[in-house]
């Protein structure tokens, strides 16, 4: 004898929301940018905190030269890891892009450190690890979007064929009755 329950696990899983799985993917997107970017953070600060100890350069300059050294840490992360599927064609533009928007990423980062230290006086290691920490995270949002939005572009082809699999999904969903006839 079969029971009901054996029967419902048998059955395949619903197909999934086009909405759903637009979500799914940002969040294995955002995912893998945290992992890469958590370890950008990681270089970041360590080469901050060094350039610091080990040199005579201000504060700020020594910020600078770990962001620059994060950031080449960064491409190379999200391009072989986390925007590795994405469109390839236009390497240099890619590339132009990705130095601008983490360049206006450097000013948010570093100007955030600068005004603490030079506008209030706040320069213990301390506070400025808390400076520079807080000002990757700000700038880290606006690298997110920009990265997304205009550097690691998805191909279109993904999104359309996504699209016309999820709409004939709902069409397969849907009464005869109510299915439109060309």
């Amino acid at each position: 004898m079969e029971s009901g329950s054996s029967a419902s696990r048998t059955a395949p899983p619903a197909p999934r929301s086009a909405a759903r799985q637009r979500v799914d993917r940002l969040l294995r997107e955002a995912a893998k940018f945290g992992a890469v970017g958590g370890a950008g953070v990681l270089v970041n600060l360590l080469v901050f905190n060094l350039v610091r100890h080990t040199t005579d350069l201000q504060v700020v300059r020594a910020s600078v030269i770990a962001t620059v050294v994060a950031i080449v840490f960064n491409y190379i992360g999200f391009r072989y890891f986390t925007y590795r599927d994405r469109d390839k064609t236009g390497r240099t533009k890619e590339l132009t892009l990705f130095l601008l928007f983490s360049l206006v990423g450097l000013v948010i980062e570093n100007g955030l450190l600068y005004v603490a230290t030079y506008g209030f006086g706040w320069d213990s290691s301390l506070q400025s690890n808390i400076f520079k920490f807080v000002g990757i995270g700000i700038a880290t949002l606006f690298r997110f979007w920009s990265y997304r939005t205009w550097v690691f572009r998805t191909l279109p082809a993904k999104e359309t064929v996504a699209d016309a699999e999820s709409i004939l999904a709902r069409a397969a969903k849907k009464p005869r009755s109510q299915q439109r006839v060309p």
